[in-house]
């Protein structure tokens, strides 16, 4: 499938600002299921672009605008194909993650982070999921769907930085704290686990539901990637348990939401702005795009 993907954001301040720098991470990767085809950036006012990439191997665009403006516009566009993943499957237990190597390679994604530390209560949800579990391909399946079960999408229930303890009292929250928890609880059990950022094409994130029409108004997406043996880092998007696919383009990973946050910066003028932000995806099936 290919897919296009418009995202704009919008600063409008009470008063100029004089100065700001900003760090985005909005471009697809590529991999062995995604081909970015095109990319490009937008400023207004008109500002020049570094680009580099980061620790953990996401594209960052960073600009500067060194003049006063009253407001900021960033649009990023591009256009990327993808392709569905084969089943999952490998024969490997649990000890496999016990073995040294698998700290060694990948402690990073096996320690807390600051949106993943749990409480007591997270230490029991992540003994209770694998329970009586040998197969790791078991307990990949089994930690999604007890993030699922545990959680119901709520938009505007939980904000950016709100204690993973206090999601999972109140089961509600949003994408992001599905990925959170759904790390927590893989970590908790010796599987590294990494977040991932990027979008859906869907009618909303909660069902997954393919939308009819071609182009549809989305939010961006989080979901996790965990060590499977034989199989390397493998998918699970703990919001919906729809299969990480075709419809899900990935923009960056890291160890949770603040790694990949789409757009950072600081400025120096007025307290007040006002933020919008507007994602829209369109869809062209590989064969319409080869007819041509």
């Amino acid at each position: 499938m290919r897919i296009e993907i418009r995202y704009l954001t919008s600063f409008t301040y009470s008063e100029q600002a004089r100065e700001s720098h900003n760090v985005l991470r909005a471009r697809p990767t590529t991999d062995a299921y995604q081909r970015l085809i095109s990319y490009s950036v937008l400023t207004d006012p008109p500002a020049r672009l570094a680009s580099h990439t980061d620790y953990w191997g996401t594209h960052v665009d960073t600009f500067d605008i060194r003049h006063p403006h009253d407001r900021l516009q960033v649009l990023a566009e591009s256009s990327v194909e993808t392709s569905p993943r084969p089943e999952l499957k490998s024969d490997a237990d649990l000890s496999w993650y016990r073995e040294e190597d698998t700290w060694r390679y990948h402690h990073q994604f096996l320690q807390p982070s600051r949106h993943t530390s749990g409480d007591r209560r997270t230490v029991e949800l992540a003994r209770i999921a694998v329970e009586d579990v040998v197969s790791a391909v078991e307990a990949f399946e089994r930690i999604g769907q007890t993030v699922h079960d545990e959680l119901e999408y709520k938009p505007g229930t939980t904000y950016v930085g709100i204690d993973l303890a206090r999601v999972l009292e109140q089961g509600q929250g949003v994408c992001q704290d599905f990925a959170h928890l759904a790390l927590s609880l893989y970590r908790g059990n010796g599987i590294p686990a990494r977040y991932v950022s990027g979008y859906l094409y869907a009618v909303d994130q909660a069902s997954a539901q393919e939308p009819e029409e071609a182009e549809v108004e989305v939010q961006t997406h989080a979901w996790v990637e965990a060590l499977i043996p034989g199989f390397g880092w493998w998918p699970c998007d703990p919001t919906n348990l729809s299969p990480v696919g075709e419809r899900h383009v990935k923009i960056g990973h890291g160890r949770d939401y603040d790694d990949v946050l789409p757009l950072r910066g600081v400025y120096h003028g007025p307290a007040d702005h006002q933020l919008g932000v507007s994602v829209r995806m369109s869809r062209e099936t590989l064969q319409a795009v080869h007819e041509q």
